[in-house]
């Protein structure tokens, strides 16, 4: 008995519950292990026993990692019980799965669980509630100042977008470098910059004053460039009258406007006006079904993506992807030069949906840009495929971002509609890595509050939503070294609500731990700025920069102190650390660490 891992528990009795007492010092319970449930009786003592609780005394022999499952179950009551692990000895609760077997270490912490009426068990210290889901702001006129970069950043943004449909290189390089300025000041704070590529657009030319257009009235679009008078404007695509037929309908500014397409000359587009509005300079133009026959990166995109490369920048957005080739052309060029960006796919034209799941296993990541998309297909299609896509995206252990009029009445309003908050709320649930705001931090009129709504909104859903739900198809992995720790470092801290604390010098380990979707916070230590940047996407996951001791307990109390000094941690608070991966950072051989330690100044 003395040679065996031993320790008390208060176990909640349900009638014909998951976890019962089934006679005198025996427990029966299902436990799971690697993933897969089993039943099995457990010899322990029972020391005490009420109309609700038991203490009872675990003693096991055997090498393998019992968890208990609280999940919801049809036989529960509405009790809410509470569950206390008391451990006994010096040691802090360690899993090594060095062979991929895990084993009972033993502990010496005391941490106790409340289960809720959800089934969600919150235990120990609560942290402060942070924001998993990461916004992505638009960088433009009303926030390219240093003061308002720095305020987006405190308010909630974690990525810079860079549009290049806008702006010129000179700008971009300014919000670039106030951006590293920022990051500069912080261990513990990061934003990354993405460059989105205007792609393929074809936009109607640069009109003095705005056009009124009104339903029923003839307007026309001319190849000719320079056009501009009130019944006829320019377009900056050659083929633009070879692309549409008679019969089609043209959208203008993402469907605000719309015109069917009456009948074409040699230069010309001549159409009836069926919603009208008011046209202003440099407008987005499609064909409801249609994309132009442009190629996906054109030479201004080439022009970006160098600059994007000589200035370092963390993701590529890749506009009006229509295939798999165009983002593996972009990879291998990219390899060429031996520079390391992330590409992320926007999906935001009818030639991508067949094309969906090979567009995706090619990239890094996807956008679902449902301005565009809504354009070139039906509308209510647009729903169906931003929960297909982030679905798609979760099973590849991707990360996406969802789009486009999150909140485009506050561009000119100080308050959001209640729609717009539903919609935030909704991407959010769905599982969404980050959401994304385009013209209302471009070049609203409040930018920073447009910030702070989005920002309130995720966190009050984030904390209603089932979190740690592992998707069927990552489960079904685990025979993969790495997603089984990842799933059971992810089972560990939610059972004991502590948050992660990760080493990694790839990012991969913080970004398998990201998509198990764990309810408290991940914080990736690296030692490699670049990762730090990158990892400013993910879910859940706070990057610090650190230097890596080669001896392993100072790197972890080191991490510890940087997290007590800047608030994330504080006294007494238990966290659960992992170290693992192909690339280990102190062991020759590939090896899977974690452990529960309890947090002392």
């Amino acid at each position: 008995m003395d040679n065996e891992d031993v320790c008390h528990m208060d176990v909640p009795i349900y009638g014909d519950g998951r976890v019962r007492i089934c006679g005198e010092g025996e427990l029966c319970m299902q436990w799971s292990y690697v993933g897969k449930l089993y039943n099995d009786n457990l010899h322990l003592k029972l020391l005490s026993q009420s109309i609700n609780m038991a203490t009872i005394h675990l003693s096991s022999a055997t090498s393998s990692l019992f968890q208990f499952d609280l999940s919801p179950s049809k036989h529960r009551t509405k009790r809410i019980p509470k569950i206390t692990m008391v451990t006994n000895h010096a040691q802090p609760t360690q899993i090594n799965s060095s062979n991929g077997s895990p084993s009972l270490g033993n502990a010496n912490s005391s941490v106790e669980v409340q289960v809720s009426d959800d089934g969600v068990a919150h235990a120990g210290a609560n942290s402060e509630a942070r924001k998993k889901t990461k916004i992505v702001c638009t960088i433009g006129p009303s926030t390219s100042s240093h003061d308002m970069i720095w305020n987006l950043a405190e308010a909630g943004m974690n990525v810079a977008r860079l549009n290049m449909s806008h702006g010129d290189h000179a700008s971009h390089l300014q919000t670039i470098e106030l951006v590293r300025e920022y990051n500069a000041q912080f261990q513990d704070k990061v934003v990354a910059i993405m460059l989105d590529t205007k792609g393929p657009e074809v936009r109607s030319g640069d009109v003095p004053q705005p056009i009124s257009l009104k339903e029923g009235q003839e307007f026309c679009f001319t190849t000719r460039r320079g056009v501009s008078t009130e019944s006829t404007v320019s377009v900056n695509y050659d083929d633009f009258v070879n692309d549409v037929e008679v019969g089609d309908v043209l959208l203008v500014d993402g469907g605000m406007m719309s015109l069917a397409v009456k009948s074409k000359t040699k230069d010309l587009v001549k159409c009836k006006v069926i919603d009208g509005g008011e046209l202003k300079s440099r407008r987005h133009l499609n064909v409801r079904g249609k994309s132009a026959t442009l190629p996906s990166i054109t030479d201004k995109d080439w022009e970006d993506i160098k600059f994007g490369m000589d200035n370092q920048v963390d993701f590529y957005a890749v506009s009006f992807v229509k295939d798999a080739r165009v983002v593996n052309e972009l990879k291998e060029y990219l390899k060429s030069y031996n520079a390391d960006i992330h590409v992320i796919v926007k999906i935001e034209s009818a030639d991508s949906i067949p094309n969906l799941h090979s567009i995706l296993s090619a990239s890094d990541g996807a956008m679902v840009a449902r301005g565009d998309l809504g354009a070139e297909l039906p509308i209510e299609e647009v729903p169906l495929l931003q929960e297909d896509i982030i679905r798609r995206c979760q099973s590849m252990q991707k990360p996406v971002i969802v789009a486009t009029n999150m909140l485009e009445s506050m561009i000119n309003h100080p308050t959001p509609t209640r729609a717009e908050v539903s919609d935030i709320a909704i991407a959010v649930r769905q599982g969404a890595d980050a959401i994304m705001l385009s013209g209302e931090t471009a070049h609203g009129k409040f930018p920073l509050k447009a910030v702070k709504v989005m920002h309130t909104v995720a966190l009050r859903n984030e904390s209603n939503v089932q979190s740690g739900v592992v998707c069927p198809s990552l489960s079904s992995h685990n025979s993969h070294m790495g997603e089984m720790f990842a799933f059971h470092a992810t089972t560990m801290s939610n059972t004991l609500n502590t948050p992660i604390i990760v080493f990694t010098r790839t990012g991969s380990m913080a970004i398998l731990l990201s998509h198990y979707r764990p309810y408290s916070t991940i914080f990736a230590f690296t030692n490699e700025t670049r990762i730090k940047q990158r990892l400013a996407l993910y879910h859940g996951v706070v990057p610090i920069y650190m230097q890596f001791s080669n001896d392993a307990e100072e790197t972890f109390a080191r991490a510890l102190k940087l997290l007590l000094s800047k608030g994330h941690l504080h006294e007494g608070q238990h966290v659960t650390l992992v170290q693992s991966g192909a690339q280990p950072i102190w062991r020759e051989e590939s090896t899977h660490h974690i452990q529960v330690r309890e947090v002392h100044e």
